[in-house]
């Protein structure tokens, strides 16, 4: 069984050829695997797990081994990662799922590609956790680990406060009793942290900084969010009119609070707003609307920040907390090109970050448009400005990886997040439990049969001049989002338009060259006149908000952001960010809710002296 590494592209791998036969009992498979590793871990110090990996095998580990989301590949790496974590953390009591979705299974995953899977749980040192496991079998006919993960879901002393465990709520159970006030007067005073500094800073009340607050709070981590907007939801709020999510419902749940039954499949903007907006108030949480970050600096020896904040009546305050998340936004920085002769463009011009709504142009009827950038900002630009009269041009340097909201993006949420599926929680652990250099491998059949499901659309664009882009292991979506954080569109109708000739393509390869007072000059020699330019050309990386707010201080002491590391996971994303006490947290509404319990974790495992301090992020 042979996974490699391929030429000269990072992290793309080819997948191990197995026996397509299934085993007589999956149950037994998974028992007696999970037996032989409890047995080899309860011996770290003469550890040997050679007989139960395949050579080139992966772990991943989200905090149970490691304060930190690793992955390793090979039978080797994983022995020498145990190696050193397992006296320390000490995994045991592997118990396997009995119900539900995810118990054990054989399943045929791709051509070629078969494995018994499981669910399990375990304990550590620290806490508890649960994991998958994936066998395949080997040629002498043992099955053996071909893919593991485990995460540390809760610690111990500091579980959440759910179901049975939730607080009883009367005034007498509250800390101090009545002389410490009603619900309604403590709250008062928690929100303006009157007696005491916040733990945790968070800087944006999206739905990053939301879900961050929750998780933090439900912890019993004391946690202020600041925002520069007037009021919490304007982050959508305050984008282009038309503007819907792009995900299902099923897949962008919040923290502990799921969409109502009859939520939209696809969520307006300004309603998603108003949702934040409560889920602030339900929650509980700790918000300062109207307040900007002026600076910040943090003492190494007290390993505490002191953070200058503005209100929005202009009061300022210095907080002294010992974390602070940066929630500004994954695309937060808009990236603004400049061009010869920019200046002497006699029309508008301006980024797709700014833009609200075609009709507050005047009179774009019969105008010619160009909108610079084929992602999803760009199609949505277009699509409103055709939709307003305007002659719109969309100008393509590269290809664009094109995926339909009504067909493909049902498809790869097939089995997990979908209506009538398995609980979230339980969703959310097996989407993740993959490495991204797996999940990716995989994606590449899955992005062939969308393809097919979708060729009318995809011939249709072709014919139009559009570019495809499938990603160089065709991998689609899955290495787009996750390495570039772009170089998509989820269809939600500019393809059609496209497709009927009624928005015009101009492919540049080697891009713009200038600007004339009415036109734009590309590479090929060719003018393209415009009376509006709209640049969808996307946003910079999260460490320049960092540099533009905090200063190079900070700046040069974290770790830029997104694509993978050496190892498979993403650069300083919801993991140490090179800076102690700094952590940089983003993402979709789906990873914002799976990621934001293990930040969380990560910042109550050092709150309680379990992990004593934030480590550089291994690049």
């Amino acid at each position: 069984m042979v996974t490699t590494l391929t030429g000269g592209n990072p992290h793309i791998i080819n997948l191990p050829k197995t026996s397509t036969s299934a085993p007589p009992d999956a149950r037994a498979v998974i028992q007696e695997w999970l037996v032989a590793l409890e047995t080899a871990l309860s011996k770290p110090s003469t550890l040997k797990i050679g007989s139960l990996f395949h050579e080139e095998s992966w772990w991943r580990d989200m905090l149970a081994l490691d304060w930190d989301m690793r992955t390793l590949h090979s039978a080797a790496e994983i022995s020498e990662f145990l190696g050193a974590h397992q006296s320390k953390a000490r995994l045991s009591n592997f118990r396997i799922q009995e119900q539900g979705n995810f118990q054990p299974r054989w399943q045929q995953v791709v051509e070629g590609l078969s494995w018994v899977s499981s669910m399990f749980f375990f304990e550590t040192a620290f806490g508890s956790g649960t994991g998958m496991v994936r066998l395949t079998q080997g040629d002498d006919g043992r099955w053996r680990a071909y893919a593991m993960y485990t995460s540390l879901q809760e610690l111990k002393g500091a579980e959440e406060p759910l179901g049975k465990k939730r607080p009883e709520g009367t005034t007498e159970s509250m800390p101090g009793g009545l002389v410490g006030g009603t619900w309604i007067e403590r709250r008062e005073r928690q929100k303006e942290f009157l007696d005491a500094e916040p733990t945790v800073l968070v800087v944006g009340a999206g739905q990053a900084g939301l879900n961050m607050g929750a998780r933090l709070q439900n912890l019993g981590l004391s946690c202020l969010l600041v925002d520069k907007h007037e009021r919490i939801g304007d982050n959508w709020r305050k984008r282009y009119r038309t503007l819907v999510t792009h995900d299902p419902v099923e897949f962008t749940h919040m923290a502990y609070l799921p969409f109502p039954q009859n939520w939209p499949q696809f969520t307006p903007k300004d309603k998603l707003g108003d949702w934040f907006e409560a889920y602030a108030t339900i929650m509980e949480l700790n918000v300062w609307m109207k307040t900007s970050v002026t600076s910040a600096d943090y003492n190494d020896s007290t390993a505490q920040w002191a953070v200058n904040v503005t209100r929005g009546d202009g009061s300022q305050r210095i907080l002294r907390p010992r974390h602070v998340v940066w929630c500004t936004g994954h695309s937060g920085e808009a990236r603004i090109p400049s061009f010869p002769g920019q200046d002497s463009f006699q029309g508008t011009l301006y980024h797709g970050s700014q833009h609200t709504d075609a009709s507050e142009y005047n009179n774009v009827r019969g105008k010619k448009v160009v909108v610079v950038g084929t992602g999803n900002s760009g199609h949505d630009i277009a699509q409103n400005y055709y939709e307003n009269g305007a002659d719109v041009t969309m100008l393509q340097r590269s290809g664009t990886y094109v995926i339909t909201a009504d067909k493909g993006v049902f498809m790869m949420h097939k089995g997990l997040h979908e209506d009538g599926g398995p609980p979230t929680e339980e969703a959310d652990i097996v989407s993740e439990s993959l490495p991204f250099p797996v999940q990716f491998a995989l994606s590449v059949d899955m992005t062939r049969r969308i393809a097919d499901a979708e060729k009318e659309t995809l011939d249709g664009l072709r014919r139009a001049g559009f570019q495809l882009d499938f990603g160089p292991d065709g991998a689609g979506i899955a290495r787009a989002y996750y390495t570039r954080g772009g170089g998509y569109y989820i269809d939600v109708g500019c393809s059609s338009l496209i497709i009927d000739g009624k928005i015009k393509m101009k492919h540049s390869p080697q891009g713009i060259v200038g600007f004339g007072p009415r036109e734009l000059k590309l590479a090929d020699g060719t003018d393209l006149p415009a009376d509006v330019v709209v640049l969808a050309t996307g946003y910079d990386n999260m460490r320049t908000t960092v540099r533009k707010v905090l200063g190079d201080k900070i700046a040069d002491r974290c770790l830029d952001v997104w694509d993978l590391d050496h190892e498979g996971e993403l650069r300083a994303m919801w993991r140490p960010s090179g800076h102690p006490g700094f952590w940089y947290f983003g993402g979709n509404l789906a990873l914002c809710r799976i990621y934001s319990k293990f930040l969380a974790l990560q910042i109550k495992a050092i709150e309680s002296g379990i992990q004593t301090q934030t480590r550089e992020t291994k690049i």
